[in-house]
C-alpha cells in the first residue's frame, strides 16, 4: 500500500515542535499513516515516518534495483534458456 500524500497544510513541521513534543509527532504519523516533513529555517531536514511504511518503501526500492539489474542483463544477453537452468539445478 502506498504512503499516503503529504498534506503541506498538516505535514509540514518546525523541527523545533520535534524537539518540544516528539511524542505528538509520533502519534500523528501513526494516526494518519501520512509522513511528517521537519523543517529548519523553512527548509526540509527530515522525514518522520512509521516503520512499517519505511520497510515497505525499502524493499520496494530492493525490488526495483533487481528489476533494474535484470533488464540490463536482458540487454546486455546475459540470459539463460529455462531448460539450462533446470539442468544446472538438476530439476529435469
Amino acid at each position: 500500500m502506498p504512503t499516503p500524500a503529504v498534506r503541506f497544510s498538516q505535514d509540514v513541521v518546525p523541527l523545533g515542535d520535534m524537539k518540544i513534543n516528539p511524542g505528538k509527532i509520533v502519534r500523528r504519523v501513526d494516526e494518519t499513516g501520512r509522513p511528517v516533513l521537519l523543517t529548519s529555517h523553512g527548509r526540509g531536514v527530515a522525514v518522520v515516518q512509521s516503520l512499517s511504511e519505511f520497510e515497505a518503501a525499502q524493499e520496494e526500492r530492493e525490488f526495483m534495483r533487481a528489476v533494474v539489474v535484470g533488464l540490463a542483463d536482458i540487454d546486455a544477453g546475459r540470459v539463460k534458456s529455462l531448460a539450462d537452468v533446470k539442468r544446472r539445478f538438476g530439476l529435469e
